[in-house]
């Protein structure tokens, strides 16, 4: 049994649209359940697909992903505004779950984006952590500031939730700190990533979380990755201003609040910035090329495994 070809999975939080390239006009739908699971991975036995691709839908997708790559099957979960891009330039404009499976999978054929292993339990762990950390305090911002302007008879409740919220956001982070600590790998990444001026526990957490590759790729490809490296924007005799795009904008945030702090703090990404400023570059190029340098660093500070030296990170 030889048959290939490639998988568009549509995901939603009820069910799964998917087609396969081998058929432009049949879509199927299964349950985004066990169920619906087990009877896609049993169409995958007969189809024998050579790549399966679906979108990262806030969580969805990790039920049908996981259980693909349990079985064994390549599975990629891709940028759904890279699909769209690509939907767009093939002139496939209208959308619907039916058509958005032929078009993830006309993607998978066409592009054959790079399989990217899923995260085992402890680094989901760490994940899910970090992400509840983040909510706790979006959540913390909101109810102070509703408390500052709150009437009488509802400071007392926003006060109480306030206090709820610090003693988890408390046992969240001794909980990271733990699981950081208890892993060999981490607390080795982690003490060397917060030897860094700039860089501190929660700093380092995230970047534990969102970017195990960290120390495994080339400087150009954990840029490329991460999404700091700047791309071209030319036509003909113009030369547009380069711009960075896509990438992980969690890792990407974590390192611009970094590096705000490492170019007032750090030596080295300090005089870097400011003989970037003082060469004419704007304060957002100057900013975006720091972390691009602070990125570059701890790559390979992790990849040698060597602490920080302002001696020899320049």
């Amino acid at each position: 049994m030889s048959t290939h070809g490639y998988i568009g999975i549509d995901v939603s939080k009820a069910s799964l649209e998917w087609a396969t390239s081998l058929d432009r006009t049949t879509t199927n739908t299964v349950a985004n359940d066990e169920s619906g699971w087990t009877e896609l991975l049993a169409r995958c036995d007969a189809l024998r697909p050579t790549l399966i691709v679906l979108e990262a839908t806030g969580g969805y997708e990790i039920g049908i992903a996981t259980a693909l790559t349990v079985a064994g099957w390549l599975v990629a979960v891709v940028n759904p505004r890279q699909v769209r891009d690509f939907a767009k330039a093939a002139g496939l404009l209208a959308k619907t779950d039916a058509l958005d499976a032929h078009v993830l999978a006309l993607f998978a054929a066409r592009m054959q984006p790079t399989p990217r292993p899923l995260a085992d339990d402890l680094q989901a762990d760490l994940i899910a952590l970090v992400g509840r950390r983040r909510q706790l305090i979006e959540m913390l911002t909101a109810e102070r500031h509703r408390l500052a302007h709150a009437r009488p008879s509802v400071r007392r409740s926003l006060t109480a939730h306030i206090r709820w919220l610090e003693a988890r956001l408390r046992d969240t982070e001794s909980d990271i700190t733990t699981r950081i600590q208890h892993s060999p790998i981490w607390r080795v990444r982690d003490q060397l990533l917060q030897s860094v001026p700039g860089i501190g526990p929660n700093t380092s957490a995230r970047l534990l979380a969102s970017l195990p590759e960290l120390g495994r790729l080339t400087h150009r490809e954990i840029a490329k990755l991460v999404g700091v490296a700047p791309l071209n924007d030319d036509s003909g005799t113009r030369h547009g201003r380069r711009a960075i795009w896509g990438g992980r904008a969690v890792v990407r945030q974590t390192l611009y609040m970094a590096t705000l702090v490492a170019v007032r703090h750090n030596p080295v990404l300090a005089a870097f910035y400011q003989r970037l400023r003082h060469a004419g570059k704007a304060p957002k190029v100057a900013l975006v090329a720091a972390m691009h340098k602070l990125l570059t660093i701890i790559n390979a500070m992790v990849k040698t495994t060597t602490t920080w030296a302002a001696s020899t990170a320049s």
